[in-house]
């Protein structure tokens, strides 16, 4: 496990409400950076089908996750919403080398991010309620009580720190989309030119 201090790349977290946008904005940003080797986007490993929502990831069972967990395959991992989340092993190895890495997280897992990477950059993407209720039931993974469930669930407040940036994805997908750009472009413009 790596220290504080001795990761001389960058992850970042992305992280937010059920229905933000997380996954979109994600989305814009790796098209934006198709052909830049040094930034990845990670799969995360999920205890979910793999055609359940958008987000891209490598679908195990429990019981290859638990497998998976106790072989030390992740660098770190989480439940949430009845789910299994892992960040595999290797991210940790890459971000050591000096890459950026982009991860989908979750704001009650942070403490457990930050341990396993030391310092991290943190996007937290936020809509207005009224946008979070109508992205959650156009989804249609859930019924009007679970989504109603979600939007009054309690997470640890995130919003004020050194390392958190808040994007509003109220509004059109391309706004959100370059200010995470901006937010990647300029940590990647540090790393490589150190004050």
């Amino acid at each position: 496990m790596m220290k504080v201090g001795e990761t001389r790349g960058t992850l970042f977290v992305v992280v937010g409400p059920s229905g933000a946008g997380k996954d979109s904005v994600m989305g814009f940003a790796a098209r934006h950076f198709a052909q830049r080797p040094d930034i990845l986007f990670v799969r995360r490993v999920i205890t979910r089908p793999s055609d359940a929502g958008s987000e891209v990831h490598e679908s195990v069972s429990t019981a290859e996750f638990e497998e998976m967990q106790e072989s030390g395959a992740f660098a770190v991992s989480w439940q949430a919403h009845g789910l299994s989340y892992g960040i595999p092993r290797e991210i940790a190895d890459k971000v050591e080398s000096g890459m950026t890495a982009i991860v989908n997280g979750s704001r009650a897992a942070l403490p457990a991010i930050r341990a396993a990477f030391g310092k991290v950059a943190v996007a937290l993407v936020t809509a207005d309620a009224p946008v979070l209720a109508k992205r959650l039931a156009q989804r249609g993974r859930e019924n009007e009580e679970d989504v109603l469930r979600r939007l009054k669930r309690q997470v640890p407040d995130v919003v004020a720190g050194p390392d958190i940036t808040v994007i509003d994805n109220s509004g059109r997908l391309d706004i959100a989309g370059e200010r995470f750009i901006t937010l990647v472009e300029l940590h990647c413009a540090k790393a490589h030119h150190p004050a």
